[in-house]
């Protein structure tokens, strides 16, 4: 029987990379992201536009995911937002669009993949959290606040879900070569250069010596996705950084 999954945050680059993993792997899968896919999305899948941060929008994707597919197999909370400045530079209004987007709108899509996921006698549900929920840098703070939420929050649901056989983990990516690390890299914290130059020094911070793969990141969600290879997983954090979280930052 063929399983359906829905990827928030789609079209970046860990969606763009779980919805082709979990297509070759023979799964039905509904994408949501604000911006356009582009016309590569599975032909067998349903793509929404949409903007998860806005609770009216969680009505309607759930909704149309209701008319695509009966019941869930798994969720995969992606979509995220950046805001990289010093705390004191950031506003009400940033902070909020932080939280609305990466923590809100998981609370939100939990609650209405529920009935789906329970509809499937259980399932998985993925939270794409981050290595700042357990070791953050300077400028970042609202985006680490809400990844380490995340982690709680995944915990929680965890707890609640286990009686209707839905498991809740959670993937901490470290850096991974996405446009939401590029857009990132002007915080300071990997000095200044062009682009490649700022990638290759952050390369050399981690234990493997190089940057992620979006790929990489989606191999990880697909096995906390299926059942068959993480069964006895729910409530955890599992990191995949490149040995970057594992290092003494005094060395």
């Amino acid at each position: 029987m063929t399983k359906t999954i829905l990827i928030t945050g789609a079209a970046g680059g860990i969606g763009r990379a779980s919805v082709a993993l979990f297509a070759e792997k023979g799964w039905h899968v509904i994408g949501v992201d604000r911006s356009e896919f582009g016309t590569d999305f599975p032909k067998n899948g349903l793509f929404i536009r949409s903007d998860i941060s806005r609770p009216e929008d969680m009505e309607s994707i759930f909704e149309q995911a209701r008319g695509f597919s009966d019941s869930l197999d798994a969720l995969v909370n992606n979509a995220a937002v950046q805001v990289a400045k010093p705390l004191v530079q950031t506003t009400v209004d940033e902070w909020d669009a932080v939280m609305a987007a990466n923590l809100r709108s998981v609370f939100l899509g939990v609650k209405l993949a529920h009935p789906l996921l329970k509809a499937g006698n259980g399932g998985a549900i993925v939270n794409v959290s981050s290595v700042h929920a357990v070791q953050t840098s300077t400028n970042i703070a609202a985006y680490a606040a809400s990844k380490g939420g995340l982690l709680a929050l995944t915990r929680a649901l965890a707890i609640e879900f286990a009686p209707d056989n839905i498991r809740v983990n959670a993937v901490l990516p470290g850096a991974v070569d996405t446009p939401m690390l590029r857009a990132g890299l002007g915080r300071g914290h990997v000095g200044s250069g062009d682009v490649q130059e700022r990638l290759d020094n952050l390369a050399r911070r981690t234990v493997n010596g190089r940057v992620g793969t979006p790929a990489e990141i989606a191999s990880a969600i697909y096995f906390l996705a299926d059942n068959e290879q993480s069964s006895f997983m729910t409530g955890q954090a599992m990191i995949v950084d490149g040995g970057a979280t594992a290092r003494l930052s005094t060395e």
